[in-house]
């Protein structure tokens, strides 16, 4: 017998052994060996089995309620709802805490009725009251507009709609109660000047001295570019990341909470589990084609060829002298017409700030770059008089406080959930390569690549993330929504799948498979082992982890009462008294 438990102990060292599970995690995953362990993990072990275990990939159930391809999906801040936007011209609104752990339809609301062709993106306000939903609007054969209408998701009442142009800016909100929009005015062949509106989501007839609409910015373009693709990013957040990407700063933090006395600490955040999974653990120990579309149907997203095609067509007549004498003319115009950088916008290195981002670009009108501009507090409300300074035509234009030049077609955008961090979907340009008609934009590949920037520092971090493909080209691209969690980031693919990374190791973990191209993924912000999916196949597939459908499917288990769990400690105790050889 104590030859047994002897040997049992053994094995168990072994089976825990921590120079073991650092070689199989290095070898298993292939990950460079100057890449630490992830700052929260407390073993090599615990790390192999949250990527072995925790990740969202066995598909337990397939939504089928939408008619056409499905183009967006949103999940509310407290995780309890998501939407889901499609073709066929409906926002739909999901249920995810039924007591049977489904996920089922609470509501369907038809955009028709409005002249709009379909809806292409959502989003949930800040407490999670309101419901942003952005479409486009039926109108002549190449018109770009698009509308956002604000639902109460109290009674899914109808409380405004907002003309949106072009309709790929989205909309995003600001705060609770505004929101931002789009408008877009032709100066020349291929300048034109973008504004961005703030708007008041519920647009009721208050007072004849109110504005329930200002203007934000209003930014010159050129070379056919436009802004696109909105969002706010809260760099508040940036003080408590969610995780470090900078290996170096990562081992920084570490020394200074050891140096402080919490080496025993998690760095930034418990990386999860539970006591019952901890037990079952305990219990068990004790035991012993890539495949290429033949058809892309109608464009989603930038749907470049609908909106531009009768400007690449008319514009392609035109003499290239004509066109240098337009940008040559357009630029000489921004510099003697457009605001300097506001000073206070770069002012307070410790302060709160306020980014709206968006694509543009300079060179093409392929969106190749991310344009950064702050929001100052005294622009986040709509108060001030009707016919004021907001109303009136104003002769100059806002300049950008930084741009970021990708060096290809961006085809999506996503923000870290602390903000710290944007993540971008492009397709990358050849090596080189100069533009010298920005009505023929340069090939771009299939590989996607996903880059990472800090928004901190203003500058890429890391290599990019690879495995994802498209295939469209420059003046099909389709928008391909991608999301970040705490410690994943997915996105779709035009390859039929949906693709799951580590962010901290850089590695992809995971492939989920649909029927056709995959346009967006979500992850649940209450619980990352949710993610969901949807697809030109009409489906919304959604995933859980290994570990989560373990829990599941396996049955409960009584209580054990503490006068019997004293008992089996003091058997316990006495069995290894008697091994021992006390009386």
């Amino acid at each position: 017998m104590p030859d047994i438990m002897s040997g049992w102990q053994a094995w168990l060292a072994v089976s825990r052994d921590e120079f073991l599970w650092r070689e199989l995690f290095y070898n298993y995953y292939r990950i460079p060996r100057s890449v630490p362990r992830h700052p929260a993990a407390a073993s090599w072990y615990r790390e192999f089995k949250r990527l072995f275990d925790c990740i969202p990939c066995v598909e337990v159930q397939t939504l089928k309620e939408h008619h056409d391809q499905v183009l967006h999906l949103a999940f509310s801040h407290r995780g309890h709802r998501f939407s889901s936007c499609s073709k066929d011209c409906t926002v739909k609104l999901w249920d995810t805490e039924r007591p049977d752990g489904s996920i089922a339809l609470v509501h369907s609301s038809s955009m028709r009725q409005f002249n709009w062709g379909y809806t292409q993106f959502s989003q949930f306000n800040a407490d999670d009251s309101l419901l942003l939903v952005s479409g486009v609007y039926l109108g002549p054969h190449h018109s770009s507009s698009g509308e956002i209408a604000v639902i109460s998701l109290e009674n899914y009442t109808l409380l405004s709609r907002v003309r949106n142009k072009p309709y790929d800016v989205f909309g995003c909100w600001l705060n609770e109660t505004h929101l931002i929009s789009g408008n877009l005015h032709w100066i020349g062949d291929m300048t034109s000047c973008s504004v961005l509106w703030l708007n008041k989501a519920f647009q009721d007839v208050e007072s004849e001295n109110v504005n329930v609409v200002k203007r934000l910015f209003k930014i010159q373009n050129i070379n056919a570019s436009t802004i696109r693709t909105v969002m706010v990013a809260h760099c508040r957040r940036h003080d408590s990341p969610d995780l470090l990407l900078d290996y170096e700063a990562q081992l920084q933090a570490r020394e200074q909470q050891e140096r402080s006395g919490q080496r025993r600490q998690p760095l930034f955040f418990d990386l999860g589990g539970s006591e019952e999974e901890e037990e079952e653990e305990e219990e068990c120990e004790e035991e012993g084609e890539r495949s290429h579309p033949s058809h892309r149907p109608h464009l989603q997203g930038p749907g470049l060829s609908e909106r531009l095609g009768h400007m690449i067509q008319g514009r392609r007549s035109l003499a290239a002298g004509d066109r240098e004498i337009e940008a040559r003319a357009a630029q000489i115009m921004g510099k003697t017409r457009t605001r300097p950088p506001d000073p206070a916008s770069a002012s307070g290195e410790g302060e709160d700030k306020t980014y709206l981002l968006f694509t543009t670009g300079s060179l093409t009108y392929s969106p190749h770059q991310i344009g950064i501009k702050r929001i100052m507090p005294d622009q986040m409300t709509t108060c001030g008089p009707v016919l004021g300074k907001e109303r009136s035509s104003e002769e100059f234009f806002d300049s950008l406080d930084h741009v970021i030049d990708i060096h290809g077609h961006i085809i999506g955008m996503g923000l870290s959930p602390d903000h710290r961090y944007l993540y971008v979907n492009s397709r990358a340009w050849p090596a080189g390569c100069v533009i010298s008609d920005p009505m023929s934009p340069p090939p771009i590949a299939e590989e996607i690549d996903l880059h990472v920037i800090d928004l901190k520092s203003l500058r890429e971090e890391r290599r990019s993330l690879r495995a994802h493909r498209a295939f469209t080209p420059n003046d099909e691209c389709f928008f391909i929504f991608l999301d970040v969690s705490r410690d994943f980031v997915a996105s779709g693919a035009e390859d039929k799948h949906g693709y799951i990374w580590d962010r901290h190791y850089n590695i992809c973990l995971a492939r989920l498979q649909h029927d056709d191209v995959v346009n967006s993924v979500a992850f649940s912000p209450a619980d990352q082992e949710l993610l969901l999916s949807a697809s030109d196949d009409s489906t919304i597939k959604v995933w859980r982890s290994p570990r989560m459908v373990r829990m599941a499917q396996a049955p409960p288990r009584p209580p054990r009462s503490r006068s019997l769990l004293y008992s089996l400690l003091g058997r316990r105790s006495a069995n290894s008294a008697n091994l021992n050889g006390k009386p």
